[in-house]
């Protein structure tokens, strides 16, 4: 049985279910390949394939047509949209002389990229930063090891650089990784042995 979705230690499947049988071949793997990378990120698979649907058509659609065209209940689509709404992805409108929603796909993908990076990844790495730094200062309180204690603040600098490159990212929509690079080893790439 083929595993669903992407992996790191896997290439991708190129023969995907078809997830409705009226969508052209093309289209249905291009939607499903958005739903595996969302749902790679933590997210669910059929919120990618909404997105997808509305970003390729370039259009918007109402939660009927959605419905339709990904095989998807109403409770389904209603659910979906609403968290892609949330998450900033998706836009409810109203289509001048009708009375139901439409949606809309975000289509600037470095400003909806920045957005959920913000207001997901960015929170996970302070955390994370936070709670090094704690540790850090616990080990320090408890005497801790010059050896265990410089692994440590290793890891809450690599911690820090990522934070200061995801915030530069969502400012400028660069990624600058040297920080990172310097917490892992003094800037410089080693090769390997």
């Amino acid at each position: 049985m083929p595993s669903k979705g992407y992996s790191w230690s896997d290439a991708p499947r190129l023969a995907a279910p078809d997830p409705a049988p009226g969508l052209p071949r093309w289209e249905a793997l291009a939607i499903d390949a958005v739903g595996n990378v969302i749902e790679f990120w933590g997210f669910k698979h059929n919120q990618g394939r909404v997105w997808a649907v509305l970003y390729l058509r370039g259009m918007s659609m109402t939660a009927t047509q959605l419905e339709e065209e990904l095989g998807l209940s109403k409770g389904a689509v209603s659910m979906l949209v609403r968290d892609l709404e949330r998450w900033g992805v998706v836009v409810r409108i109203r289509q001048p002389g009708t009375g139901a929603w439409h949606f809309r796909a975000e289509t600037d993908l470095v400003r909806m990229v920045s957005r959920v990076i913000q207001e997901r990844e960015s929170v996970f790495i302070s955390r994370i930063r936070k709670d090094l730094d704690e540790a850090k200062r616990l080990a320090s309180a408890s005497g801790v090891g010059r050896d265990r204690l410089a692994r440590l603040e290793k890891l809450a600098a690599l911690a820090s650089g990522a934070e200061r490159a995801f915030r530069m990212f969502l400012r400028t929509a660069r990624v600058d990784l040297s920080s990172l690079l310097a917490a892992l080893g003094e800037g410089k790439l080693r090769p390997r042995s």
